[in-house]
């Protein structure tokens, strides 16, 4: 690995990331069924129709896990937490189980010297929600700040920063618009209700946690550049559109008090009655932000109905993912995050990684091309900062092989190779690589 600590500033943080339903195990503990568990029930949405019953079963091996973020010289350590384990019903009352659990968990970071950065919801919806409309209902947000106060009353006086939701594009569009997430619709009306309920959630959520005196909340966002086919009005207009419901949409909602005219002009007659009354809300101030990138996208136009657009395949090497690999587009969110949104607030690459077709060979892994996008992307970073950028973290997604939702655990993220049979936990060579380029 050609990049150290010592090339970043001082205080700059490294960590790595996870999430509940992904590495837990959700068949232990005392947890209530989630929207993931029957959406991967039905056949043809999920691959193998694998769930998260058992995943990494982190459940009970946390401590082992903890003890690679450890060893491996990691500042932070970004975990998430099952709406589903702490409020089976998700409402009412909690399960002692699964907030002993987090309490556990809590303890065992500290322990080791590890800041604890939470994110209340990374995508595992109470069924009992679920049908009652889920994130197309606008209770859902008096709803989760009841679940934040739970979970927050219990272990946020020890966390060291705290996200509420992890990549409302993915909570909203991937999942009611697509249909390839749960609950797996395909309707804009309900993709409309979602996208806006989910930052109402959001705020609603950062509201409370500043009623209980919680600081250093942030606001998680994924983004994918959106690159034009060609250089026709035509393919500008759609890449435009991309941009604005996979990348503005939440950030203006967030940082500007308003949603984009390119996603309005589409949605704005299917969002809720009296949406734009939200804005103070869903504008509550947060403490830093929080960017997940991975890829770009190639996008053409099409002559369909809204959003008359096509993601085509581009010229770039991929990853296992079939997703092109472009550190260019990190350094330009980074810069244009701060330019129209940020301003000084501070930055952090909250989960960036690479899945490969990772195999174990004579006890080890094997995983160059990891290595390289790390250091790819370390240095997008780095070209950021020295252009004073405020970039203050960058968190690896993902510790271990898990479960890739739709994708069952054939995509492998993991710096930390696991045997889904086994259950054994092997470091990567790019673990390895790691820990040697932060202990330097």
């Amino acid at each position: 690995m050609k990049h150290k600590r010592s090339d970043f500033p001082q205080g700059f943080q490294f960590g790595t990331a996870t999430s509940s339903y992904q590495i837990e195990g959700h068949g232990f503990g005392g947890a209530g069924p989630t929207h993931w568990d029957t959406f991967a029930a039905t056949p043809g949405n999920v691959v193998r129709a694998e769930n998260g019953l058992r995943a990494c079963d982190h459940y009970h091996r946390y401590e082992a896990d903890l003890d690679l973020v450890q060893a491996a010289g990691f500042d932070c350590y970004r975990f998430s937490t099952s709406w589903a384990r702490v409020m089976p019903e998700g409402r009412g009352t909690p399960n002692p189980e699964g907030l002993d659990f987090y309490d556990r968990l809590t303890d065992a970071m500290l322990e080791r010297g590890i800041k604890p950065c939470a994110t209340l919801y990374h995508w595992e919806l109470p069924s009992p929600l679920a049908d009652l409309g889920g994130w197309t209902n606008r209770d859902i947000a008096k709803w989760f700040a009841d679940f934040t106060e739970v979970i927050m009353g219990r272990i946020g006086d020890r966390m060291h920063s705290v996200a509420p939701i992890n990549e409302p594009w993915c909570v909203a569009w991937i999942s009611h618009f697509l249909g390839y997430h749960a609950p797996g619709l395909r309707d804009i009306r309900a993709t409309a209700r979602a996208m806006h309920h989910v930052l109402l959630a959001h705020g609603t959520a950062i509201q409370t946690m500043r009623a209980m005196g919680l600081n250093n909340l942030g606001a998680v966002f994924n983004m994918e550049w959106a690159q034009p086919v060609d250089d026709t009005p035509e393919a500008a207009r759609a890449a435009a559109t991309y941009d604005g419901y996979y990348n503005r949409f939440y950030m203006d909602g967030v940082f500007k008090g308003s949603y984009p005219d390119t996603v309005l002009a589409g949605m704005e007659q299917h969002l809720p009655k009296g949406w734009q009354d939200d804005f103070p809300v869903i504008g509550e101030k947060v403490d830093w932000c929080g960017i997940n990138y991975y890829t770009r996208k190639v996008i053409a136009p099409n002559d369909g109905p809204w959003p008359s657009l096509d993601e085509v395949t581009g010229p770039l090497p991929k990853t296992f993912m079939d997703w092109e690999i472009y550190p260019e587009g990190l350094y330009r969110f980074l810069k244009r995050t701060a330019a129209e949104y940020t301003g000084d607030m501070p930055l952090i690459v909250t989960e960036n990684g690479l899945a490969a077709p990772d195999v174990l060979e004579n006890g080890a892994v094997s995983d160059p091309n990891r290595v390289d996008f790390i250091d790819q992307h370390m240095a997008a970073i780095k070209r950021a900062i020295d252009e004073g950028v405020p970039v203050d973290g960058y968190y690896i997604w993902s510790l271990l092989d898990n479960y890739e939702w739709a994708l069952g655990y054939e995509k492998r993220f993991g710096l930390v190779h696991v045997d889904f049979d086994s259950l054994v936990r092997t470091p990567k060579d790019s673990y390895h690589a790691l820990a040697k380029a932060l202990k330097e």
